[in-house]
């Protein structure tokens, strides 16, 4: 479910959505403006393989889970790779 299978397609395992998903944040983005932007995106760019608003949300989770994004004040930002580097 994270990374391709057997059963499901690269472009539509929960990394590949969430790198999908950090394209359409180049900017604070609500969830709706991050959600219609991405099926933009995918069709645009060929990606046939359903994702549902379910596997864009639990992508979404990933992507939080590994500090990649944060919600505030209800809108979606990408954290920068500084941001996400361990501390030393």
């Amino acid at each position: 479910m994270i990374t391709p299978t057997k059963g499901i397609a690269p472009d539509r395992c929960l990394l590949a959505v969430g790198a999908q998903i950090i394209l359409q944040l180049d900017e604070p983005r609500s969830i709706s403006q991050a959600w219609s932007r991405l099926k933009a995106w995918r069709t645009e760019h060929g990606h046939h393989s359903p994702v549902s608003f379910a596997w864009f949300v639990l992508a979404l989770d990933v992507l939080y889970s590994m500090g990649a994004v944060d919600l505030r004040r209800d809108v979606l930002v990408a954290r920068s790779a500084d941001a996400q580097a361990p501390e030393r």
